[in-house]
């Protein structure tokens, strides 16, 4: 089933995600090859794809899991959790119907 894991950032997390990007990136990309990613991407925190120095506000992934639980373990272990970018992360089971 799908999850979304849908993350909301702390004031000022720019920093912090530079320096846990590599790590972050590389966790997803391994949903990515093994075919299990829908979607990932941040939340740029104004009207801009390139948001500079005002960052990002948080983060959606919806991927592919065995349960919820396998989805929340997931989110735990992810790099942006342990640098301290996020202040919430929370993981529901999303049901895709469009496209």
């Amino acid at each position: 089933m799908w999850y979304a894991i849908m993350s909301q950032d702390v004031e000022d997390s720019l920093d912090k995600r530079a320096s846990a990007r590599p790590d972050h990136l590389t966790r997803v990309n391994e949903l990515v090859e093994e075919g299990r990613l829908l979607v990932a991407g941040p939340h740029p925190a104004v009207d801009a794809t390139e948001p500079g120095p005002a960052g990002f506000s948080g983060s959606l992934i919806i991927a592919e899991f065995e349960s919820l639980e396998a989805a929340q373990a997931w989110a735990d272990e992810d790099p942006y959790v342990k640098a301290g970018v996020y202040s919430n992360v929370t993981v529901k089971p999303f049901k895709k119907v469009l496209p």
